[in-house]
């Protein structure tokens, strides 16, 4: 095998690299920023352009770093390695590995759901494909994202005629900028996570469109206190600044949401679906758009997706590691 899988992640011995390593390695092929898939301490890493800025937000500036454009090519140990866009965050990338004529993309985390957040997927063939499979279920199917967005504008004014504080949780890399981008011409209070502000600057160089924005400190929410919109990550504890809960409402947005189960478990009645994962449909058009007759499946449970692939006389099997859940649904 040209990729295979080891406590360390997956290790192209060819090449002597690791994808997305868990522990600390020589050298790090990285498809993007996000912590699950982006670790401290390798010695080298190798990432696509656009997604250098945030490595080196999350892992220091002084890392040692080599980046490059999607498409573009370079060789490590008569291995050939080129990025492409993988659609799931700002510099999100599939990494395509070519070896003695064999060629494998690992696709890290994707979507194929129009974004203006982060470059479109791009479907890459190859003849193994190493897929994520967060949502690999067919009861996902993601609604128009604008049709959330216009539903979390209704839900904000709603609560401002009420007096109450609106809070969206989201995760700090990815979705929260993908809300601030649907929200760019409002010029109602919003307030942000300082985890999310630190984002920002790298994602309007690579020219997203943000509104105005102040931090979200207990200063900046008492002043717009029944007016504002509040994005914070989960794990903020944000409530303790906002006070009364019966001041304020808090919906979360996610891909999670379109099942009842997470939304009981937070006492919430609704959410706002919208993921930077792929859902059934998006999982099955990559698949196919890459032509590749083997298919190992990660980041997800992906019994349910390799069945209905091998029904379809494909090879395809679960990874040891596929039982992890990404968090940045």
């Amino acid at each position: 095998m040209l990729i295979r899988h080891t406590p360390s992640g997956l290790y192209c011995e060819a090449g002597d690299f690791y994808v997305d390593p868990n522990r600390k390695v020589d050298r790090a092929v990285i498809t993007h920023a996000h912590s699950d898939h982006a670790r401290r301490g390798s010695n080298q890493y190798l990432c696509a352009k656009q997604c250098e800025s945030l490595l080196r937000l999350r892992l220091g500036k002084k890392i040692s770093i080599q980046s490059m454009l999607y498409g573009a090519s370079t060789s490590i140990n008569s291995v050939k390695i080129s990025f492409h866009p993988a659609g799931h965050i700002l510099g999100s990338a599939q990494i395509r590995i070519e070896h003695k004529g064999e060629v494998w993309v690992v696709s890290g985390d994707y979507k194929t759901q129009a974004d203006p957040t982060c470059t479109a997927f791009e479907p890459v063939r190859c003849d193994t494909f190493i897929s994520e499979c967060t949502f690999g279920m067919p009861i996902y199917h993601w609604p128009d994202p604008e049709h959330e967005w216009n539903r979390l504008k209704r839900w904000w004014a709603s609560n401002r005629a009420a007096g109450l504080t609106s809070v969206v949780h989201a995760y700090s890399l990815g979705k929260a900028q993908r809300v601030l981008n649907a929200l760019k011409d409002s010029d109602h209070p919003i307030l942000v996570h300082e985890a999310i502000l630190n984002f920002l600057p790298v994602y309007a160089a690579e020219g997203v469109d943000f509104p105005r924005a102040e931090i979200a400190n207990q200063t900046n929410i008492e002043r717009h206190r029944g007016k504002a919109l509040v994005v914070t990550p989960n794990s903020s504890n944000m409530e303790t600044w906002l006070g009364d809960p019966s001041s304020w409402q808090s919906l979360d947005v996610s891909g999670w949401m379109q099942i009842r189960s997470p939304r009981r478990k937070k006492g919430q009645s609704t959410g706002f679906v919208v993921s930077d994962h792929a859902d059934w449909d998006g999982l099955l058009q990559a698949v196919q758009s890459t032509g590749a007759e083997k298919i190992y499946l990660t980041h997800g449970d992906g019994f349910i997706l390799s069945n209905w692939l091998t029904n379809k006389g494909l090879s395809a099997a679960q990874l040891p590691e596929a039982s992890k859940w990404s968090s940045d649904s």
